[in-house]
């Protein structure tokens, strides 16, 4: 199965190039819009045409994996027009390059398709997006069921956290503050809740719905359930003599341009029915195994 990465460099586009690239069966290739990560080669997304764009065409890929979007909540709100060329305009591309190459689409939509009044939320929930951005992810994900009905894959993630080349993720920005052990104190929503996920573990879970040729949507989410408050907690647990503070505070006081989905999350009951043995890891195991890693280290 040959499988093309849009957006390799980010979190869940690089997780996914690493794990199918130890599967002897794959044949992966990643490729980034702006940032270039190693092992990347560029695709622009916004232009097919691009004439510095990878030859797809003599790679002819088996499966479209689009990771690619706007994901900063609220300057898409200020920048609307960017925020649907990034994340809508560059799904109809994908999907106009799988129709051409036959091949299936995999894209990666989020929890805030739901307006959160009553998450987590199962994949029959009626969606009701709030934000600018949540409301071109939707856009995204009805194009891509209209479009290619029987040959895709929708992932709905959120909160997603692991080991990255840029550490832009929140878990792993939090554990580069510790590690500094610089004294800082941090305001952070009491009210919004989600379901924190390692990007490995969308990839495990990725891997066996594509060699299944599974179709349709599916909610990837492991077992924690918690606002940021709690999230951080979790990490600042392991380090008992840390200089962070936390001023918890409400979602409203903060003024974000965008409106959140308070009661957030995902459930991942369908994903689990079919493969009632897989294994989600949660924020502990992933956080033990940073802390290993950090002992072990040369510079420790």
């Amino acid at each position: 199965m040959k499988i093309i990465i849009l957006g390799a460099s980010g979190l869940v586009g690089g997780n996914c190039m690493r794990y199918f690239n130890i599967k002897e069966e794959l044949e992966v290739v990643g490729t980034y819009f702006s940032y270039q990560a190693k092992d990347t080669v560029k695709f622009n997304t916004l232009d097919l045409d691009d004439p510095e764009n990878f030859d797809i065409e003599s790679f002819n890929p088996d499966v479209i994996l689009h990771c690619g979007a706007l994901t900063w909540v609220d300057y898409c709100e200020e920048n609307v027009e960017e925020s649907y060329q990034k994340t809508v305009q560059s799904t109809l591309n994908a999907i106009e390059l799988s129709k051409k190459y036959d091949a299936k689409l995999v894209y990666i939509s989020t929890d805030y398709v739901f307006d959160g009044t009553d998450g987590p939320y199962n994949e029959n929930h009626p969606v009701n997006a709030l934000s600018v951005y949540g409301k071109h992810k939707l856009e995204a994900e009805q194009a891509v069921e209209k479009a290619l009905p029987n040959d895709h894959l929708i992932l709905r993630i959120t909160n997603v956290y692991g080991d990255e080349e840029r550490n832009k993720n929140f878990i792993a920005r939090m554990l580069d503050n510790v590690v500094k052990n610089e004294a800082m104190d941090i305001k952070l929503p009491f009210d919004q809740y989600a379901t924190p996920i390692n990007a490995s573990d969308i990839a495990r879970a990725l891997y066996l719905l594509l060699k299944d040729g599974k179709n349709g949507i599916y909610n990837i989410a492991s077992t924690d359930f918690v606002n940021r408050v709690q999230l951080t907690d979790l990490i600042l647990k392991y380090f008992p003599d840390h200089q962070i503070s936390i001023t918890p505070i409400s979602t409203e006081s903060m003024n974000q341009k965008a409106p959140r989905p308070l009661v957030g999350g995902l459930i991942s009951a369908k994903f689990l029915s079919e493969y009632p043995d897989f294994h989600f890891t949660n924020v502990d195991d992933y956080l033990r195994r940073k802390i290993t890693e950090l002992q072990t280290s040369p510079l420790a």
